[in-house]
């Protein structure tokens, strides 16, 4: 009997030594409530105020821009000339009737003619938000468009290619195409000095009459010193026939010519019916060296007048005519 007790007693004990240990549960965790975040809100900002951009035309007349303009008015040649020249062709929204290079520029609608007074109603149906004139334009008109509102740049002609390059950079700052300015007088200079070097060995240089109007043969219209004309005609190795007139513009008679005895005859008047024909027929001509060399020559006055790009062409056009061994 004790001996069955024992090894009951036994056997419990190994059943129990054998059985899992019991690993108590621990109670779940409360979820931690959700935090928000936030996010600040930016602060409105205003746009900034653009710079207001100040220029001062050839007159003394100031122009604020904001912005720069993108509807100009451009009612002469040679403003014409210039903006298309620099790249700013497509902020040009009109012209007037003289205005027709490029053809660009052409295409474009007109105000009518600038003789006599301004066609101010048809400049305010256009609505412009710059006029640019030249020269061709007067103070007093000038004075009359900015009465009406309008804002009016004023350029000055030039005497010489270094005020030419001037007035290109003044409209390159003014239509914001400063670098395509700079890249286009570069490369003006640079057929401006080649010209004058291919010219300043020569000695010989001929004297050269240069025709403005025949309308009365027998004493035509030219041009003497101190014009852009005469400049070209002196930079090209010509020597003016007309030089020592007083005037910029001026008539000199068939017998002043005649007596003078120009090598070389231009026809700007060409343009109009003038030929080298009917020059040669006028009256007592045929003593003109010109004539009998048959020395006379077409060419279009706009590349010779118009201040703008085209005056290069018109010193390396004459220059040929002048020294053709020289310059091809």
């Amino acid at each position: 009997m004790k001996k069955t007790i024992l090894f009951l007693l036994t056997l419990t004990l190994l059943l129990g030594a054998c059985a899992p240990a019991v690993t108590p549960t621990a109670a779940p965790a409360e979820p931690a409530p959700a935090t928000a975040t936030v996010i600040p809100t930016a602060e409105p900002t205003e746009e900034p105020t653009p710079e207001p951009m100040v220029f001062t035309d050839d007159l003394g007349n100031e122009l604020t821009f904001t912005e720069y303009p993108q509807a100009i008015l451009s009612i002469s040649p040679s403003t014409t000339e210039i903006l298309f020249a620099i790249g700013a062709g497509e902020q040009v929204i009109g012209r007037d009737d003289m205005s027709i290079y490029p053809e660009e520029a052409a295409a474009l609608p007109s105000i009518g003619s600038l003789w006599g007074d301004l066609p101010t109603e048809a400049i305010l149906a256009m609505e412009p938000d710059l006029i640019v004139v030249a020269e061709i334009v007067s103070a007093e008109q000038v004075a009359a468009l900015q009465e009406l509102g309008l804002q009016v740049y004023w350029q000055k002609n030039p005497t010489d290619y270094d005020g030419l390059w001037e007035n290109l950079r003044d409209f390159g700052a003014l239509t914001g195409h400063e670098d395509e300015t700079e890249t286009l007088v570069s490369e003006l200079a640079a057929r401006v000095d080649a010209v004058n070097a291919a010219i300043a060995p020569i000695s010989a240089r001929p004297t050269v009459f240069y025709e403005l109007d025949a309308t009365d043969p027998a004493n035509p219209w030219t041009t003497g010193a101190g014009t852009f004309i005469d400049l070209i005609i002196n930079t090209a190795g010509g020597i003016n026939a007309a030089a020592e007139l007083q005037g910029d513009y001026t008539q000199i008679s068939s017998e002043q010519l005649i007596a003078i005895n120009p090598q070389i005859i231009l026809l700007s008047d060409a343009l109009y019916g003038t030929t080298p024909e009917s020059v040669a027929e006028r009256a007592g001509w045929d003593a003109i060296s010109a004539v009998q060399e048959g020395n006379i020559y077409p060419i279009d006055p706009n590349i010779m007048s118009v201040p703008g790009p085209r005056l290069v062409d018109g010193l390396e056009e004459v220059a040929k005519i002048f020294h053709p061994d020289v310059l091809e």
